[in-house]
């Protein structure tokens, strides 16, 4: 007899999912309080958020749909909230141009929403609108994955790591191999692919970071090293003098 049950393991990876995207979706928080001292949302942009509300809202649908999909409507739900209070935020401190673009992405999002439930609720029916829904979230999942490729880029670029922190990587590692292995158990390839290429990029991310941790503290080492050996012998010249 297994200790476990295939349902037991679904609800096992899909609480350590929620609790692991409860802080994923947390992580901001020292970014707005910057904004928050500063009184100002200067040299930040609000697109990973408004991207990341539209993800939310889309897996949000989906479970609602899918039905007993319980885990997934309560993670997406608290995200849904909580990227509308940092996008609140972040337009209360914006300037001008800022909040227009910002009010331009949330009618886009608000359009592409809508149009995935009329197109599901009124052109497709049973598991057919289940399977639409499903791959729509797969492939925004997969774009939302990819975005840190620009990151990783500048990393490899500067070989500096300020803006890649190790500990979300780790945390976007434990987050996408827990919702895979939840798709995996429960069946549902929508949600457990787009965790395969998470997983990757985590991993990738970690390497990364690996990499190039050191390489700023050398070449600023080197400096120093430089900058010292500059005064000695300045100091060595002056004595001659």
């Amino acid at each position: 007899m297994a200790l476990l049950s295939v349902q037991h393991l679904a609800l096992l990876f899909g609480l350590l999912g929620n609790i692991v995207s409860f802080f994923v979706f947390l992580a901001p928080i020292p970014t707005f309080y910057k904004i928050y001292k500063r009184k100002s949302s200067d040299g930040y942009q609000s697109i990973p958020y408004v991207v990341a509300l539209f993800s939310a809202e889309l897996l949000l649908y989906y479970a609602v749909i899918k039905t007993n999909a319980y885990l997934i409507v309560c993670i997406n739900g608290f995200g849904c909230a909580i990227e509308l209070v940092f996008i609140s935020m972040y337009m209360f401190y914006a300037n001008k141009k800022d909040k227009i673009f910002t009010i331009k992405l949330l009618v886009l999002d608000i359009l592409l929403f809508g149009a995935v439930i009329i197109v599901s609720l009124f052109l497709v029916k049973g598991p057919e609108r289940v399977a639409l829904v499903g791959w729509t979230c797969a492939v925004i999942n997969v774009a939302v994955f990819a975005a840190p490729l620009s990151i990783m880029r500048q990393v490899i670029r500067t070989r500096n790591t300020q803006f890649m922190p190790l500990t979300l990587s780790i945390c976007l590692v434990f987050c996408a191999t827990a919702w895979f292995f939840y798709g995996f158990f429960v069946k549902d390839l929508y949600i457990a692919f787009p965790n395969i290429l998470g997983f990757l990029f985590g991993i990738a991310q970690i390497v990364l970071y690996c990499m190039y941790k050191d390489s700023k503290k050398d070449e600023e080492n080197k400096k120093g090293g430089e900058y010292k050996e500059g005064v000695e012998i300045q100091v060595k010249n002056d004595g001659r003098r």
